[in-house]
């Protein structure tokens, strides 16, 4: 017989009682109007190939025989025919609506016996199964030498890629593998991606296991899982509970969060008696650089903690892997840069961080946050928002609790820094929400310091106080450490200044003085804070202002520089004072819109004032006027004027002088034909629109 003879009609003879005829018959079945006329030949030919058998791989005993299925010629008779009928691709796959037929037509014993010995025989000629392993088990088939083979490859990808490694021990589990075996890796790699539920269940059931296996790697999960929520204590309480004996080298993890949730001797007793010898591989020596660096930064002179911070978050970029963590040295590294007024230097941290993937998915929402308030520090908003944006789309998991609370408090910062209080209160409405699901520990104080500022603007600060208490006990547990004190001292001056609380005022003020021995962060942070008392009391040289405000923009603060520049401008009683204060604060903040509401004038009632919002010019420049028939400045002004602000107050918002505030007033009145102030102000919000209510 030659190929041109190969056709249906040749395979026929003696295939009437093959069983998967019957299949075509069974009740239910759609094989037939699929399948055709096509012989039993081809239908067991298309059925191997559909359960994962392949060309020219060896094909089930069943097709060995060629001539019991009706065909003498063999079995590239049958390949041939079952090409012909329009079921099998050139590339030797069954097409899709014969599979699905074939497949859901077959009695499942048959199907499994085909599988079985489709495993068998590839392992036979010592293969591996690869992603058949996967169809497999996706098909609920169970076989141990197909979990073995799965679990390998998921121990392979684990630290590369969790994501695929999630997957695979997930469908370890499909094809009958032990899910204890495996529950701290699988744990591990499905919290990489992000999903901290699922993760913390299986870490639950595998804690409760007597004699567990993997039991450390168990405890990294769960801790990395418990920070993540932003409860770091229950973290080093996870840690304190595996005990010294077998903590091994997971003792740099557990220090991280022992330190964090304010535990210094607990973290120096774990060290000390665990043998610090080991192989020194990148990722030994990240976490040792990283317990190292962090317990520089408790002392009273951290100068050598940011360096060794850096080197530990360059080495486990480096490394390349994913492992769980408290808290990532890139984070850690990036915190130390921000409390020690170097902000670029956190970015750039940040950046490479990013760029290696340090963390895994898990890790990058909280990095790029930190790059949002590293830009926000830099006065740099839009920036900010950039970051905000890639970390709530950096993995499809909603943002962890924590990481949720730095977005509030960033959101908070943003709506402060940009004078709107309408937004500022709508922020901060967010924040508290937020704030309930999570405690103090030391790498969440500048966020608290934010909001401790943003509720003395409010006059909300009962709502924080609590939260405070425990920052301030935190930090009194660690001993004080300069580097992270300070930056909440600055806080709590500016709180104390917006409060109008000279007594409150005085022991952070003095803390500051205290460290400014061995900061130069502190000495800053004294002499701004001692400036602002000065231009309050109505007592200042201009010079000594500037000098201030421009170191305040040297640590990373332009926007506090130029506030305190601004304000002092609006009480300057020399007009080359004035002046050259104002140039100083453009200077420092020359973007959006200028810095308002100095720290001891608070809005009469911050929940019901209107919002000033940022004027942008319209294409005209600032002094061309729109539909209103106002300038931007103009428009401006005026909405200054209707929240009730003084000509100094407005001079001082947009950094302007008094006199000049008080002309643009007169021109409007003169365009808008207003006889009085009062009908001014009806004018004025008949321009501007909805939003301003009546007087």
């Amino acid at each position: 017989m030659t190929g041109n003879d190969h056709k249906p009609g040749h395979l026929r003879a003696g295939a009437d009682d093959h069983p998967l005829n019957h299949a075509i018959d069974t009740p239910g079945s759609n094989m037939g109007p699929v399948l055709g006329d096509a012989t039993a030949a081809i239908r067991e030919l298309l059925l191997a190939l559909s359960v994962g058998f392949s060309i020219p791989s060896p094909l089930p005993d069943s097709l060995r025989d060629a001539e019991g299925l009706g065909d003498p010629d063999g079995l590239d008779s049958i390949i041939a025919a079952a090409k012909e009928t329009g079921l099998l691709s050139p590339d030797g796959t069954v097409v899709g609506t014969a599979r699905y037929a074939l497949l859901k037509g077959t009695p499942a014993s048959r199907i499994r016996a085909l599988q079985r010995e489709l495993v068998d025989k590839t392992f036979q000629e010592g293969q591996a199964l690869g992603d058949l392993a996967r169809d497999l088990a996706r098909n609920g088939f169970h076989d141990p030498r197909v979990v073995a083979e799965l679990e390998r490859a998921a121990d392979d990808a684990l630290e590369s890629d969790p994501q695929l490694a999630a997957e695979l021990y997930a469908e370890a589990l499909l094809a009958g593998g032990d899910e204890v075996a495996k529950a701290a890796r699988h744990a591990q790699a499905t919290a990489a991606t992000g999903d901290l539920d699922s993760a913390g269940r299986m870490v639950d059931r595998l804690l409760a296991v007597p004699g567990a296996p993997e039991l450390r790697l168990g405890v990294d999960v769960a801790a990395a899982v418990w920070a993540q929520r932003g409860m770091l204590v229950r973290s080093a309480d996870t840690y304190s509970w595996l005990g010294s004996d077998t903590i091994d080298g997971s003792a740099p993890l557990a220090a991280v969060a022992m330190i964090g949730s304010g535990n210094p001797l607990g973290a120096e007793e774990l060290l000390s008696a665990v043998p610090q010898s080991g192989s020194p591989t990148l990722l030994a020596v990240a976490m040792s650089l990283t317990q190292q660096g962090l317990r520089k930064t408790l002392e009273p002179a951290p100068e050598l903690a940011l360096p060794e911070l850096i080197r530990a978050s360059d080495m486990m970029n480096a490394a390349g892997t994913s492992i769980p963590l408290p808290e990532t040295p890139g984070a850690l590294a990036a915190l130390c840069a921000l409390h020690s007024g170097e902000p670029t230097v956190a970015d750039t941290v940040l950046k490479a961080a990013l760029a290696a993937g340090q963390g895994g998915n898990a890790a990058r929402p909280r990095l790029f946050l930190l790059r949002a308030w590293s830009s926000m520090q830099q006065d740099n908003a839009d920036d900010a928002r950039l970051a905000i944006n890639e970390a709530v789309k950096a993995n499809h998991w909603a943002l962890a609790p924590r990481d949720e609370f730095l977005l509030a408090a960033l959101e908070v910062g943003l709506a402060r820094r940009g004078s709107d209080v309408h937004e500022l209160v709508l922020a901060w409405d967010r924040a508290r929400e937020s704030m309930m699901h999570v405690s103090v520990d030391l790498y969440s104080l500048l966020p608290w310091g934010e909001l401790m500022i943003t509720a003395a603007r409010l006059r909300e600060s009962r709502r924080v106080a609590h939260y405070l208490e425990g920052a301030w006990d935190l930090l009194g547990r660690l001993g004080n450490p300069p580097l992270w004190a300070v930056p909440l001292h600055w806080a709590a001056v500016q709180a104390a200044l917006l409060s109008e609380d000279p007594a409150g005022l005085a022991p952070h003020a003095a803390a500051l003085v205290r460290a400014s021995e061995h900061s130069h962060l502190a000495s800053v942070l004294a002499a701004g804070g001692k400036t602002w008392v000065s231009v309050l009391a109505g007592r200042f040289e201009a010079s000594d202002v500037e000098t201030a405000a421009r170191g305040l923009a040297a640590v990373g603060m332009p926007w506090e520089g130029a506030r305190l520049a601004g304000h002092a401008a609006a009480h300057a009683e020399e007009r080359r004072d004035m002046v050259k204060l104002l140039a100083c604060a453009r200077d420092l903040h020359p973007q959006g819109s200028a810095p308002s509401a100095a720290p001891s004038e608070r809005q009469e009632d911050a929940r019901t004032a209107v919002p000033a919002q940022p004027v942008m010019d319209n294409g005209g420049g600032p002094g061309a006027p729109d539909s209103s028939g106002l300038s931007a400045r103009e428009r401006e002004v005026a909405r200054l004027i209707l929240e009730g602000k003084t000509y100094r107050e407005i001079g001082e918002a947009i950094y302007i002088s008094p006199r000049t505030a008080e002309h643009h007033v007169a021109r409007m009145r003169r365009r808008l034909g207003a006889e009085s102030r009062s009908e001014l102000l009806v004018r004025l919000r008949l321009a501007l629109g909805e939003g301003y209510p009546p007087p």
